[in-house]
């Protein structure tokens, strides 16, 4: 799965929160408060929306307790990193990982740049 570089900040902001407890209840309000930690500025009716995205996406899952919305993270830093690995092999490299490998290593200085 493919994502914007504001999913990808709101997910790493996930992964950093529940870092030390994944059961933790993260709101939209957590989100906001850690990226702007973080020095991205964004507006809570923005994070809102890319949040829904994900839930949409099935990256995000989205409960309810008494009246707050609270989300989970569908997928650990991990398995995202291993889906975006799987993408971009399938994308670029007809699924070859030793192709990708190959492209990764012969092409070191461009990446690095």
């Amino acid at each position: 799965m493919v994502c914007g570089k504001l999913e990808i900040d709101i997910l790493n902001s996930f992964w950093s929160l529940t870092a030390e407890d994944e059961d933790r209840d993260i709101s939209i309000q957590d989100i906001v408060d850690d990226l702007s930690a973080n020095g991205v500025e964004r507006a809570y009716t923005t994070i809102k929306t890319v949040m829904d995205r994900l839930t949409v996406k099935s990256i995000l899952v989205r409960y309810k307790v008494g009246k707050k919305f609270y989300y989970k993270a569908a997928m650990n830093k991990n398995e995202m990193a291993m889906d975006a690995v799987k993408t971009v092999a399938a994308q670029f490299f007809n699924g070859s990982f030793t192709d990708m490998i190959r492209f990764v290593e012969n092409n070191t200085q461009d990446i690095l740049v």
